[in-house]
């Protein structure tokens, strides 16, 4: 038995679509509404019952301090342990996204999967286009403001992200004590995101940007210096794929990466209200 974590959210419900016509696959959900749902809450150990599951695919419980994450996942693979499941495949974050703020409790992760009983197999996936989509999107009239400076992001579109792990999740021994980089082929950037928009791009400051998303409310106080961190890091030019020795992810799809550029412009659009 396969079972999915965070089937609920937008990288698992694509995973679940990807695995719905095996007979073997358990969505975990905090909400179980169907035969094929089991609850799964990382903030309840109790309700963490692996219980007959030969593979876990392990979608990041993020959205939380690095002390609430380390836990949950902790939780996790304690109770995979427990249960006697044979495989954890974890999404993780990229090799060179070390600088960001939330990187911390996925290294500690790998490390856990890495000292435990075991088979695993880490993903680690670069940012999805879409993401860049939320965090870069043009404003009403048509100008992108985000600080991302001259860096570039290899962004990878999210659908190819849940591929590979409905991919690997489906034969895990196949990728036993693997980790694999999984980050887009081509790095866009500001002005790439203004011309596929038809808009255009004069990046600001970090420090305006963070006394933006703070005044708007739209982010948890620990979520502001995830932000502005990861504008950071784009702009600094440490998220353009260069520092990825051996890029996994069109040997694993098995053909050429979606275009995070039309993926973006995908999730632009259909953000936009309508008309």
């Amino acid at each position: 038995m396969i079972l999915v974590t965070g089937a609920a959210g937008a990288l698992g419900q694509l995973v679940a679509q990807r695995l719905a016509a095996r007979d073997d696959v358990v969505l975990g959900t905090r909400t179980p509404r169907s035969a094929d749902e089991r609850r799964v809450d990382f903030d309840d150990p109790a309700a963490l019952d692996f219980t007959d599951v030969d593979t876990l695919l392990l979608i990041s419980a993020g959205y939380g301090e690095d002390d609430v994450v380390i836990a949950r996942h902790d939780a996790a693979v304690s109770a995979a342990e427990k249960a006697g499941v044979r495989h954890v495949v974890y999404t993780s974050v990229s090799g060179d996204g070390d600088h960001l703020a939330y990187a911390l409790a996925h290294r500690w992760t790998e490390r856990r999967l890495q000292r435990s009983t075991l088979e695993w197999t880490i993903l680690r996936n670069g940012l999805y286009a879409e993401f860049l989509a939320a965090i870069a999107a043009p404003g009403s009239d048509g100008a992108i403001t985000a600080p991302l400076g001259d860096g570039r992001l290899a962004a990878v579109a999210r659908a190819d992200l849940a591929e590979v792990a409905a991919h690997v999740a489906s034969a895990p021994r196949q990728h036993a004590g693997r980790t694999y980089e999984l980050v887009g082929e081509e790095a866009i950037g500001g002005a790439d995101l203004a011309a596929a928009t038809e808009g255009s791009y004069s990046p600001g400051s970090l420090a305006r940007t963070r006394e933006a998303i703070t005044a708007s409310g739209a982010a948890l106080p620990y979520q502001v210096p995830m932000l502005v961190g990861t504008y950071s890091a784009i702009a600094a030019g440490f998220l353009d794929g260069a520092g990825i020795e051996r890029n996994a992810l069109r040997g694993l799809l098995g053909r050429e990466p979606r275009s995070a550029l039309e993926a973006y412009t995908a999730s632009v659009r259909a953000a936009r209200p309508a008309s």
